[in-house]
């Protein structure tokens, strides 16, 4: 029934429809419980599988690894005091023993010899002279000279000693064909012509290059 105001205004008495509440607030709550049990499950399985290894741990096997083979196996060395016996220690099949320090050896002692000072002089025996045979083309041939060289070598020596095994230069001691100096330098005898060839022709070698260079310098300066 409506009632009249003292303005004369009409006030409806029918009673108003209640206003639909929103929604947002159900389901914030519903999101947070769901959240809090979603916290708690999680925690219980963090802690369940902590809880069961303490309270029951698990039995290990033992295993063997490489460290503990090479432990197992690790040979006693046995160390002695000095003075005492020395054993061979077995290892594998093999004697180890402990080798002794070497003795220095001692200084060879230079003896005296009362004939070097007897006025002999000192000197060695010159070597024998040559009494054989043969021809100057079988002595460069047995020293191994080329006979491309064989022209060269024949003007040399016929200079140096003319062709003469036992030929000696009385003031240098030059000896041989081809006047080796000193004569202890070549190998064998000086005065065999086939042992003074064979060094001629390594010193015309070794100091010229060849032969032909060899008789090059000597027609400039007669001597080589």
């Amino acid at each position: 029934m409506p009632i009249v105001t003292p303005d004369n205004e009409l006030i409806s008495t029918r009673p108003s429809a209640p206003r639909p509440q929103k929604r947002t607030s159900t389901r914030r709550r519903g999101s947070a419980v769901l959240a809090g049990l979603a916290v708690i499950g999680f925690s219980a399985a963090m802690i369940a599988p902590t809880g069961m290894a303490m309270a029951d741990p698990a039995v290990t096997e033992d295993t063997q690894t490489a460290f503990s083979l090479a432990a197992g196996e690790t040979q006693s060395i046995t160390v002695s005091v000095e003075g005492s016996k020395i054993e061979p220690i077995v290892r594998s099949g093999f004697d180890v023993y402990v080798k002794p320090k070497p003795k220095p050896k001692p200084k060879p002692v230079v003896a005296s010899s009362d004939s070097d000072s007897g006025g002999s002089g000192g000197g060695s025996a010159p070597p024998p002279r040559y009494s054989g045979g043969g021809s100057k083309e079988d002595w460069m041939s047995a020293a191994g000279i080329a006979q491309s060289d064989w022209g060269y070598v024949d003007y040399i020596v016929s200079r140096e000693s003319g062709w003469n095994p036992n030929a000696t230069n009385s003031s240098s001691g030059a000896c041989g064909l081809v006047q080796a100096l000193p004569c202890s330098k070549v190998p064998g005898n000086g005065y065999n012509p086939v042992d003074n060839l064979r060094w001629g022709n390594g010193y015309a070698v070794g100091r010229y290059g060849s032969w032909a260079s060899a008789y090059d310098f000597w027609t400039r300066n007669h001597w080589w």
